[in-house]
């Protein structure tokens, strides 16, 4: 750690730094930190176990690059995150580190989430709605602040009554559609896309992960028609009728018939 410690300094000494990060502050460097997280979770999906571990490596060097600016700064360093880190995972795991008794998983949910919100609290957030990430992926912040107000009560009693409200929405998308609105359509479309991430949550179910399902079933199945057509040059001669009765085709060979 120490030694990857010294390549981030001398990767920003001033004179005989590298240029490019040198000139990096924490707004340019944000972008990477979120991609390398998703490069993380790639890895995991693929089950990548080598690139994995090269991925988690480039995820830390992201926490010791934020940290060295800090640090430059005079805000803080990198054994004050990891102190931090130490102390707040001391701090709401009482039934490992103190004698507090957990009785269960659900148990153990319940005194973390109280610790939390504890936290927010000493921050002076008192909100349900404060301290979630405006920067967030919006599939998941859609699901955090579903959870936050599931909370205070407010929430359906099941996915069937979540279900009910997703119909609501999609007659009210049909006739933002009818209307010829654009800001109402994608008022409507964000309803739907919102009560979706809803449902996901109520069936214990990430939306990311199930998006990310479709989208490699999608790709997966345009690849075969573009190899079943011909190539590019072929389905561009081809009439929507044709490749669609050939997509319907694909759809029954691969992954078990099953639709979408």
């Amino acid at each position: 750690m120490q030694q990857l410690l010294e390549i981030m300094q001398r990767l920003r000494d001033p004179e005989n730094g590298c240029p490019w990060d040198i000139e990096q502050d924490f707004s340019t460097i944000a972008p990477y930190t979120i991609e390398e997280a998703y490069e993380v979770a790639d890895a995991i999906a693929r089950g990548d176990m080598p690139d994995l571990k090269d991925e988690l490596g480039d995820l830390l060097f992201q926490v010791v690059f934020h940290a060295q600016m800090a640090k430059e700064q005079g805000s803080f360093d990198f054994d004050d995150v990891h102190q931090t880190a130490c102390e707040k995972m001391q701090r709401r795991h009482p039934h490992v580190f103190s004698d507090l008794a957990i009785h269960d998983a659900a148990h153990q949910k319940q005194v973390w989430e109280t610790y939390k919100a504890k936290e927010r609290k000493d921050k002076g957030q008192h909100s349900l709605m404060d301290g979630i990430p405006v920067s967030m992926a919006e599939l998941q912040r859609a699901v955090k602040l579903q959870k936050r107000a599931a909370k205070a009560g407010f929430d359906w009693d099941s996915p069937v009554l979540v279900m009910k409200k997703f119909d609501e929405e999609l007659a009210e998308m049909h006739a933002a559609m009818d209307s010829g609105d654009r800001g109402a359509m994608e008022d409507e479309l964000g309803d739907l896309l919102f009560v979706a991430t809803n449902l996901a949550r109520k069936l214990d179910i990430d939306p990311a992960t199930a998006l990310r399902r479709s989208n490699a079933k999608f790709e997966r199945r345009f690849r075969a028609l573009e190899e079943a057509a011909g190539g590019q040059d072929a389905m561009d001669a081809m009439a929507l009728e044709e490749m669609e009765t050939l997509w319907q085709k694909i759809k029954r060979h691969t992954d078990g018939g099953r639709s979408a």
